[in-house]
C-alpha cells in the first residue's frame, strides 16, 4: 500500500492527466515492474524525462482528430436561456476540434436543413405548449408536408417547466416533426425542468463523446458509418430516453405582512403592492416568484353539488391521491379549459360540442355528466393548474426576508359578464397573516450589469417592478452606475405606481433621470416610446457610453413599440441607415445589454 503522502501524489497526477497521458503512464510503469527495476529517486532529470512524455503524450491526444468535424447548433428563445446553453455548447465542441456553427432559430435558412448533417437544436416552450416567437418560423416549416430530411441526423434539448401542463411540448414536436421527415434522432430527446444547467452540460457532453470517437455505437444501436447511433434506436440521454430532471422546486411558505392598492381612488385600475416574509427565501433582483392559484370556493362547491360527488373520496389524478375536493379547489385547472381539453369531455359524455374555451362548471350545466363514475373520468382528463409567475419588485439586500410584489387585478369581459384573472384576484384578496405556497422561478438573464455600468429601464404599469428592485438594489449596495427610468401609466394622479419612492431616489441621486408617460392626462395619448424619443440625444450618448436597456412589461404593444422607438433613436442619432441600427440592436442583444422580460 501507498503512504499518504505518495497516495496523494498519485491521485493528483491521476486528476490532472488526460487519457492518453494516463495510457503512457500504465505502460511506463509496467515497463519499471517487468524489468523489476526499482524506481529511481524523483531527480530533476527523472521529473523532467516525465514531463516531456507527458508532453508529447498531450500532443497526441490534441491530435486525435473528431469522428465528425462538422455541427449546427440552433437555439430556440424567448427568456434567453436556451442561447446561453446553445453557446456554451458551440465553444466546448470547438474546443474538442468540431467546427460548430451556432445559429438563432429566428436567423436559420430553411432551405438549408435539407443539407444538414448533424443537427443539435436547443428549445424553450412558452404559454400553451408554443414554440418562442423567434422560433415560430422554424416550427411551422417543419410541420411542412413533403419534408425531406434524409441526410439529418438530430438532437433535440427542451427547456420548460414542469409545473405547466405541456411540459417541453414545442421541444417535443420539433424532436416529433424532424423524425417525421426523416431525420435520424441520434441521442434521445432531452426535457429539462427550470434547474436544467447540469442535466443539459451531460446532455452535450454525451454528445460530444459520440462525435468525438470513432466507431462508437454503444449498446447495440443502429450505426452510420461514422459508428453513430442512428433511427429509431436513440442513444440513452443523460437521464433515459426523454429524459427529465425532476429534483423539484424548493417550496416556500409565505406569510402576507401588507397587501396595499397602490391607485388612488378614481382610478380605472387596481395594483396591489403585497409584502411577504418567508424564511429562507433566496432570490436575486431579475427574478420572479411563481404560484399556483386556488379556486374559487363557490365553483368547487358548484360543481360538486352538479355532480353529487363526495367532496372527500379519494381520487387518484396524475399519480396523486387527493380528495375531490382538493383536487377541484387545488390542484385541476376548472376555470378555462383549452379546447384540447373541451374535446375530451366531449368523448366522455358523448355530445357534439363546438371547440372553445369555457369553465368546467358552465360545460356541467350545458352538457351534465351521466352520474359520479363518468364525472371521476372527466377529472382523469383536467389538466393541473399552471402556476402564475410575478416579477419580484423587492431586493435582496433592501428587504431581508421579505419578497415584494407588485399585481394588477385582472379584469375582463366575457358574454357582457365581467371576470377576473384567478391569480390576481385571489392575491388582491390576501389578508395580512394569510399564507400560500411559493417558488422563486430564476431568470438569469434578466440580471444587473457591474455596480459601475449605466442602465436604462423601460417598464409602464406593472413592468415597473422589477426596476423597483434594481434601484433598491444598487441604493443598498452602493453601485456607482448611472440609472434612467421611464415609467407610464394612465393618469398622474391616480396610478403613478411607487410615486413616492421614484421621487425620493430621484432626490438623492440614485435615480440620475425619470421619465414619466401618463397616457391619459392630455387629447393626445403619450406613452412610453413617445418620452424616449424625445430624449433621443441623451439616449443615445449612454448606449455609445455602455448603458445596458432592460424592458418589462406588456409583449404587445409596447415592447414592439419600444423596440421601434429605439432602432429609430440610433438610427437618427447614430446616422445609420436601418440595416446598420438593426446590426447595433442585435449586437446589444448579444451582449446582453439588450433584455426583456414580457408577457
Amino acid at each position: 500500500m501507498l503512504n499518504t503522502p505518495k497516495l496523494n501524489l498519485m491521485q493528483e497526477l491521476i486528476a490532472g492527466s488526460s487519457r492518453e497521458e494516463l495510457i503512457w503512464l500504465s505502460g511506463y510503469l509496467a515497463g519499471v515492474v517487468a524489468a523489476q527495476v526499482h524506481p529511481v529517486a524523483a531527480t530533476p532529470q527523472v521529473v523532467a524525462q516525465v514531463q516531456t512524455a507527458l508532453g508529447a503524450a498531450s500532443v497526441v491526444e490534441s491530435a486525435v482528430a473528431p469522428a465528425i468535424n462538422k455541427i449546427t447548433i440552433a437555439y430556440g428563445t424567448e427568456t434567453g436561456n436556451s442561447k446561453k446553453l446553445a453557446s456554451d455548447f458551440a465553444a466546448k465542441a470547438k474546443k474538442k476540434g468540431i467546427n460548430a456553427k451556432l445559429v438563432g432559430l429566428e436567423q436559420y435558412r430553411l432551405n438549408d436543413l435539407p443539407k444538414e448533417e448533424y443537427f443539435f437544436t436547443v428549445i424553450s416552450t412558452q404559454g400553451d405548449g408554443e414554440p418562442p416567437a423567434a422560433a415560430k418560423k422554424f416550427y411551422d416549416h417543419i410541420h411542412q408536408n413533403g419534408l425531406k430530411l434524409e441526410k439529418l441526423k438530430y438532437g433535440v434539448l427542451a427547456l420548460g417547466d414542469t409545473a405547466y401542463p405541456l411540459f417541453c411540448k414545442a421541444g417535443e414536436d420539433v424532436d416529433q416533426q424532424l423524425q417525421k421527415a426523416g431525420g435520424q434522432r441520434i441521442v434521445s430527446l432531452e426535457k429539462c425542468d427550470t434547474d436544467y444547467e447540469s442535466q443539459a452540460l451531460g446532455w452535450f457532453d454525451h454528445i460530444l463523446q459520440q462525435l468525438s470517437t470513432s466507431g462508437a455505437g454503444g449498446n447495440g444501436d443502429a450505426q452510420n458509418g461514422s459508428g453513430l447511433a442512428v433511427s429509431g434506436a436513440a442513444l440513452p440521454a443523460t437521464g433515459g430516453a426523454a429524459a427529465t430532471a425532476r429534483a423539484g422546486k424548493k417550496v416556500y411558505t409565505g406569510t402576507v405582512l401588507a397587501n396595499i392598492n397602490l391607485n388612488d381612488r378614481g382610478s380605472a385600475k387596481q395594483t396591489h403592492h403585497l409584502e411577504i416574509v418567508a424564511e429562507g427565501v433566496d432570490y436575486q433582483p431579475g427574478d420572479s416568484l411563481g404560484l399556483v392559484p386556488e379556486n374559487p370556493v363557490l365553483v368547487v362547491d358548484a360543481i360538486l353539488g352538479l355532480t353529487g360527488v363526495d367532496a372527500e373520496q379519494k381520487l387518484a389524478v396524475r399519480q396523486e391521491e387527493h380528495s375531490v375536493g382538493h383536487l377541484l379547489r387545488k390542484k385541476l385547472n376548472i376555470i378555462y379549459l383549452p379546447e384540447r381539453v373541451v374535446k375530451k369531455y366531449a368523448a366522455i359524455v358523448q355530445q357534439d360540442i363546438p371547440e372553445t374555451r369555457i369553465g368546467l362548471l358552465d360545460l356541467l350545466k350545458i352538457y351534465p355528466v351521466r352520474d359520479g363514475a363518468q364525472f371521476h373520468e372527466v377529472m382523469a382528463i383536467l389538466e393541473p393548474t399552471a402556476p402564475r409567475l410575478y416579477s419580484i419588485s423587492s431586493s435582496p439586500e433592501a428587504h431581508d426576508g421579505e419578497i415584494h410584489l407588485t399585481v394588477a387585478k385582472d379584469k375582463f369581459s366575457v358574454n357582457g359578464e365581467v371576470k377576473h384573472g384567478l391569480c390576481s384576484d385571489h392575491l388582491s384578496q390576501l389578508a395580512p397573516d394569510q399564507t400560500f405556497e411559493f417558488y422563486i422561478h430564476k431568470n438569469s438573464q434578466f440580471r444587473l450589469p457591474a455596480p459601475d455600468k449605466d442602465v436604462i429601464m423601460i417598464g409602464p404599469g406593472t413592468g415597473v417592478a422589477p426596476f423597483r428592485s434594481f434601484l433598491a438594489q444598487r441604493d443598498s449596495t452602493g453601485a456607482s452606475g448611472k440609472n434612467w427610468l421611464f415609467f407610464g401609466d394612465q393618469h398622474f394622479t391616480t396610478d403613478f405606481l411607487y410615486q413616492t419612492e421614484l421621487q425620493n431616489w430621484l432626490q438623492t441621486g440614485v435615480l440620475t433621470k425619470l421619465n414619466t408617460a401618463f397616457s391619459r392626462d392630455q387629447a393626445e395619448k403619450v406613452y412610453v416610446q413617445h418620452k424616449m424619443l424625445r430624449e433621443s440625444e441623451e439616449l443615445f450618448r449612454w448606449l455609445e457610453n455602455g448603458a445596458s436597456v432592460y424592458v418589462c412589461g406588456a409583449k404587445e404593444p409596447m415592447s414592439v413599440d419600444v423596440e421601434m422607438a429605439l432602432l429609430h433613436i440610433i438610427q437618427k442619432e447614430g446616422k445609420k441607415p436601418l440595416a446598420q441600427a438593426e446590426a447595433y440592436l442585435d449586437e446589444l442583444r448579444e451582449s446582453g445589454r439588450y433584455v426583456k422580460d414580457v408577457y
